[in-house]
């Protein structure tokens, strides 16, 4: 089943549709389209290309809301599962495009891996928006979709628009939060993915058109909203089992990375470390927030005098590789000795 919510999509509705008819994939095909209040001419571009799909062989089912408001992206996808029936999910954005062989390719990685998601490497239209993004998606290694899950601010490691799972697993983590605007429903949805247990495999070739646009629902969402559920993660599946740690970067981000911790793995900070002389040369950090007094004062060093493991709070890709010689040099393995958390 090809999962398709929709929402005032005119412009885009027609490419995204096409590429499902355009799909080379043997097996039996649904398309299931969920149709979140619109109010363009979505529904008849919609119903137009049912008679194509139905005519090669593609039945399609089109679910509506037709109040005069959208109840939301998390919802439109939930709805669009529950009408369709195929063993697998295919889900696809409405403003996006598949390569003729998505279906096919990551069909049979899905066999292959029961209880992941799947995704794909993609372009990105246009070229230049987001060149460090997309760099990132396409080159992760099999590794790092697992240590760099869901700690960096890029959210998912396998994007939203390439997921491809089996309905019995998508069930199994239980369906997307229906807050509506302003949640990261398919970050939520990750975070339960992989506290179940879940797997993340990517087929190593462009399979998907990923348009960037302002009218974008990623847009949407709160940064600070985004953050706050991170570091809980964080938390979750890294610092409450670890004893001690370094953040590295003693700078912003690294600052409120510690702000925003419990209080139990705020103790747990046993230095902040840097490059830049002047915060080394300064000696401290003093938590001046803080209810305790005296109040906390976390010393900073050069990240060559500092203990592993580390919380990484440099941006990657970004210094002309400066930071990653440097992280390079001290041997370290990624999700053991460090996380990224940039």
């Amino acid at each position: 089943s090809v999962i398709v919510p929709v929402h005032n999509s005119e412009c885009w509705l027609e490419e995204c549709l096409k590429s499902v008819w355009e799909q080379d994939f043997k097996g039996t095909m649904e398309l299931s389209v969920f149709n979140d209040a619109s109010k363009d001419s979505s529904a008849e571009i919609i119903e137009k290309w049912k008679i194509k799909l139905e005519d090669a062989g593609v039945p399609v089912i089109i679910g509506r809301n037709d109040s005069s408001q959208p109840r939301g992206v998390g919802f439109a996808k939930n709805q669009a599962v529950i009408q369709s029936s195929g063993t697998y999910l295919c889900f696809l954005d409405s403003d996006d495009v598949m390569m003729p062989q998505r279906v096919r390719l990551q069909h049979e990685a899905a066999i292959q891996h029961p209880n992941s998601i799947i995704g794909c490497q993609v372009r990105r239209e246009p070229l230049e928006s987001t060149e460090r993004y997309t760099r990132w998606i396409n080159n992760l290694t099999e590794e790092q979709l697992l240590t760099q899950v869901v700690f960096t601010s890029h959210g998912p490691t396998v994007i939203m628009p390439t997921w491809f799972c089996s309905r019995e697993w998508f069930f199994h983590v239980g369906k997307f939060d229906e807050g509506g605007k302003g949640i990261p429903e398919d970050l939520l949805f990750f975070y339960k993915h992989i506290q179940k247990g879940g797997e993340v495999f990517r087929v190593n070739h462009c399979l998907l058109l990923y348009r960037y646009h302002p009218q974008a629902a990623t847009h949407s969402v709160l940064e600070g909203t985004i953050w706050n559920h991170r570091v809980r993660f964080l938390e979750d599946r890294v610092l409450n089992s670890w004893t001690s740690f370094t953040i590295w970067n003693a700078g912003k981000q690294g600052k409120k990375l510690y702000r925003s911790l419990s209080p139990a793995n705020r103790k747990k900070v046993t230095a902040f470390c840097d490059v830049d002389e002047k915060k080394i040369t300064k000696g401290f950090y003093t938590y001046e927030e803080s209810e305790e007094r005296p109040k906390p004062k976390i010393p900073v060093c050069h990240f060559r005098d500092a203990t592993p493991p580390f919380i990484i709070c440099v941006k990657l890709d970004l210094t002309g590789g400066a930071f990653e010689t440097n992280l390079n040099t001290l041997n370290l393995k990624e999700g053991m000795d460090y996380y990224h958390f940039n």
